[in-house]
């Protein structure tokens, strides 16, 4: 091959690398003990969020915001995909000491 044609194909493969999305992340976190850990998580919109309940009682993830609310079975887990950026602060219906925050990043 010419070197014309290296650079061309090199060039090809430079965009083509740059055009494949980020995959997106699950980000666990579990509710244990009247405890939301992490109480702090970074994530982007796409990523899952699985949260997982640990106690032998249910919880809730409800946002402040509005943005969503998810009610955890005892001993069972749910997820939810991010689709907006922002900080969420969230917590427990039924425990409202059990607080966390989302932030989410476009």
């Amino acid at each position: 091959m010419s070197s014309g044609r290296h650079l061309a194909m090199l060039a090809l493969l430079t965009l083509g690398a740059m055009a494949v999305p980020a995959h997106a992340a699950t980000i666990q976190i579990v509710m244990e003990n009247l405890v939301i850990s992490p109480a702090e998580v970074s994530a982007k919109v796409g990523d899952t969020v699985e949260w997982v309940n640990k106690d032998v009682f249910a919880h809730t993830a409800t946002a402040r915001n509005g943005n969503f609310d998810v009610t955890l079975a005892p001993k069972q887990s749910a997820t939810l995909v991010l689709k907006r950026p922002g900080t969420v602060d969230y917590y427990c219906r039924y425990h409202p000491n059990m607080k966390a925050v989302l932030k989410i990043a476009p």
